[in-house]
């Protein structure tokens, strides 16, 4: 239980951070220095890769654990609930970054402004880490409402996006997770189960590359030249979160018959 437990946290913080990424993004549009916003960004992906680090061995370990009960008569019933579980915490990650995301738009685009003025990530972090400069910290915080939050997915739907990135979220959060249930479910290629989470993910990385970064790529440039108004990616990064937290939620339907497809592809 207490693995489990620090499997949870470690993957609220991945989908937490992961999510936040947006908010960075556009607080870089807000500043105007959307370069500078995709290094502090990679700041976040580093804590999310971090956890990944840690959350992979952990994961494993409990899958090595049910293996070793199904021999001697136990059942994956408890697995597969812990591994529901996992993608729970996926959903609530999702959700905190959502609350958090007002703030940290806000707050992004000062790290950004502190970024260029101290010119490297360790001195922004020294710079940050000064008790002077969370002293009007509280100026920045927003607290959530329902209608901070119904203002997220305000303005047009971009239906394709929107759909593409349920998907994507989908496949990435269950991907490796479906993996080792698929090892769990046939022990004798295991080790092979556990490793072909790749031709799972790999279809996430080729939507993700080819349609949905591009895409979002070319409004920002059109938001810094003007042609677009920052509205419009206010909203477009509103309903990319909400569509995050709509694929969680599609993962738990996608945990057991990726697993059944995983086992019969590498049968």
């Amino acid at each position: 239980m207490l693995a489990w437990g620090f499997v949870f946290l470690l993957t609220i913080i991945i989908h937490t951070t992961d999510s936040l990424s947006y908010a960075l993004r556009l607080g870089g549009l807000r500043a105007r220095r959307i370069g500078l916003a995709l290094t502090v960004a990679g700041m976040l992906l580093l804590v999310s890769r971090t956890s990944n680090m840690a959350q992979g061995p952990l994961l494993g370990g409990m899958v090595d654990q049910a293996k070793a009960a199904a021999q001697v008569g136990g059942t994956d019933i408890r697995l597969e609930l812990y591994m529901h579980g996992v993608l729970l915490a996926a959903t609530v990650g999702t959700i905190l970054a959502i609350l958090l995301y007002p703030t940290v738009v806000r707050m992004s685009a000062r790290w950004i402004v502190h970024l260029e003025h101290t010119g490297s990530i360790p001195a922004l972090v020294r710079h940050l880490m000064l008790r002077s400069r969370w002293k009007h910290a509280g100026y920045y915080i927003k607290r959530p409402t329902w209608s901070m939050l119904t203002s997220l997915i305000s303005g047009a739907i971009p239906k394709r996006l929107i759909i593409l990135n349920i998907t994507v979220t989908a496949i990435y959060t269950t991907g490796v997770v479906s993996a080792l249930y698929a090892s769990f479910l046939w022990p004798a290629q295991g080790t092979a189960m556990s490793m072909s989470s790749g031709l799972i993910n790999g279809v996430a990385t080729v939507l993700l590359t080819l349609l949905i970064d591009p895409r979002l790529a070319v409004l920002s440039e059109k938001t810094l030249r003007g042609e677009l108004p920052l509205t419009r990616m206010n909203s477009m990064y509103g309903w990319m979160i909400m569509s995050r937290l709509a694929g969680t939620l599609l993962a738990q339907l996608l945990l057991v018959p990726l697993a059944i497809w995983l086992g019969w592809v590498m049968s």
